[in-house]
C-alpha cells in the first residue's frame, strides 16, 4: 500500500486518506511524505499500519537511535525541535476540536532526549538460535516480541540491572515462558529495585525507592504510582506552586501525594486516592504533616469541594468523572489546577467548565521525549 501523509495526529501516527476515502493511521511516517506501508489493522472506516519506506523523506526525518524505536519511542525519527513544536500544536488541536481557541505555550523540556525514564517493563524472549533468554519489547501492532541488546529510553542503571537478572536466569537454564515480564525502576541516585513477574503468581513485593521533589522526601513502590521523568515533573510542580493562593487545597486523583505535598504542604491539604497500595504510600509520605488522606473515588467525595479552595486534578487518561465536573461547576472553587496525560480528555473536561472558568494558562511538558505522549498543565480561574 502507498499513501501521502497529511499530518501527525494526537495519537502520534501520520494521517493519510486512501483512494477509497478510508483514513489510514500510519506509524513511522511524517507529514508530506509518500510512504509504502503494511496494514496492521483494517476496519471499515479506517486502517492502521507501519511505513516500510518513505519515498520522499521529510526534512524533519532523522535516523532513529534504537532498532526497537517503533516499540518504545516512535518519534525517534523526528528532529528534536519539530517534536517540541508538534506537541504544542497537538495540544492546540485537541482544544480546537472542542471549539476552544486557546493560546498554547511552547512545550517545556529539560533538554534530555534519552535515558530519562526511571521505570521500564521488559518482555522476555526465548531465542532458539542460542537457547537463551533475552530482554525484549513487543513489536508495535503485533503480539510478536523483538529481542534487544540495548535501549536508549530508560536510565542505563535500569537496563544493566535487568540484564543482570537475565544473565542469572540463563545461568540457571530457566525458560522465558515461565515469566510474564521483568519490571525495573531506579531513583535519581541510580539505586535500582525490581523483579520478575511469574505467570500464575501474584506480583512480588519489591524494596521501596526514595526520591526528593522540591526538597521533600517521598517513598514509593517500583510498581506503584510515581512519575517517570522526575526532573521535568519537578519543573511542573514549581510552575504550579505560585497558583496555590488559598489556604484550603484539595488534591484529587492524588496517587502517593506528590503534587499536593510538594506545593501545598503548609496548607489545609486533603489528598484523595482510590488505589489501596498508592493510599498506603501516600499515608507514609504525609508523616509529620497535617495533611488529611482519604481513600475514595474522587467523584465520591465532592463534599470536600468548597468555594474557598484550590482543586488539583491529575486524573488517569480517561479524564475526570462527569459527576466531579458537575460539582466543580456547582460549587466553583477559586482555582482549578488540571495536570493531564491526555490533552484530548482534558480539553473535553475543560469545555464543560468554560462557562464558569477562564483558562489562565495551558502549558505542555515533554515528560516522554521521542514519544508522542504529552503532559499538559491547565490553570483555571473562576470568572
Amino acid at each position: 500500500m502507498q499513501a501521502k501523509i497529511e499530518k501527525l495526529v494526537p495519537g502520534g501516527q501520520g494521517l493519510a486518506t486512501l483512494e477509497n476515502g478510508k483514513k489510514a493511521f500510519i506509524w513511522n511516517a511524517l507529514p508530506s511524505e509518500i510512504v509504502d506501508f503494511d496494514i496492521t489493522k483494517d476496519k471499515r472506516s479506517y486502517c492502521e499500519g507501519i511505513a516500510t519506506r518513505a519515498i520522499n523523506p521529510a526534512p524533519e526525518r532523522i535516523e532513529p537511535k534504537d532498532n526497537c524505536y517503533l516499540a518504545t519511542s516512535p518519534w525517534q525519527i523526528l528532529d528534536w525541535q519539530t517534536e517540541l513544536n508538534t506537541k504544542s500544536a497537538l495540544v492546540k488541536e485537541c482544544f480546537a476540536q472542542q471549539h476552544l481557541d486557546v493560546a498554547i505555550e511552547p512545550t517545556i523540556t529539560d533538554g534530555k532526549e534519552f535515558f530519562y525514564r526511571n521505570k521500564m517493563e521488559y518482555s522476555l524472549y526465548w531465542s532458539h538460535e542460542d537457547n537463551q533468554i533475552h530482554l525484549a519489547f513487543h513489536t508495535r501492532g503485533t503480539h510478536r516480541k523483538q529481542p534487544i541488546t540495548h535501549s536508549s529510553l530508560e536510565r542505563p542503571e535500569i537496563f544493566a540491572a535487568a540484564q543482570k537478572i537475565i544473565d542469572q536466569l540463563n545461568a540457571e537454564h530457566a525458560e522465558a515462558r515461565t515469566y510474564q515480564s521483568l519490571l525495573m525502576r531506579c531513583d535519581q541516585q541510580g539505586n535500582t529495585s525490581g523483579d520478575l513477574f511469574t505467570n500464575g503468581k501474584s506480583h512480588p513485593q519489591m524494596p521501596p525507592l526514595h526520591d526528593t521533589l522540591c526538597g521533600y522526601n517521598y517513598t514509593y513502590s517500583p510498581n506503584g504510582f510515581f512519575q517517570i521523568n522526575l526532573p521535568v515533573y519537578e519543573r511542573v510542580l514549581k510552575d504550579i506552586q505560585p497558583h496555590i493562593t488559598t489556604q484550603k487545597v484539595l488534591d484529587l486523583y492524588a496517587g502517593v501525594g506528590s503534587i499536593g505535598l510538594s506545593v501545598a504542604r503548609d496548607k489545609n491539604l486533603t489528598l484523595v486516592e482510590v488505589n489501596g497500595a498508592a493510599f498506603v504510600e501516600m499515608q507514609n509520605n504525609t508523616t509529620g504533616t497535617s495533611a488529611k488522606c482519604v481513600l475514595a473515588k474522587s467523584e465520591d467525595v465532592t463534599d470536600f469541594i468548597t468555594p474557598d479552595c484550590t482543586v488539583i486534578l491529575d486524573p488517569p487518561r480517561a479524564g475526570c468523572d462527569a459527576k466531579l465536573i458537575e460539582q466543580l461547576n456547582a460549587v466553583q472553587p477559586t482555582t482549578i489546577i488540571y495536570l493531564s496525560c491526555n490533552p484530548i480528555t482534558q480539553a473535553r473536561d475543560i469545555t464543560m467548565l468554560q462557562k464558569k472558568y477562564v483558562i489562565e494558562r495551558l502549558q505542555p511538558y515533554n515528560f516522554f521525549p521521542r514519544t508522542p505522549h504529552i503532559e499538559n498543565l491547565a490553570i483555571l480561574q473562576k470568572r
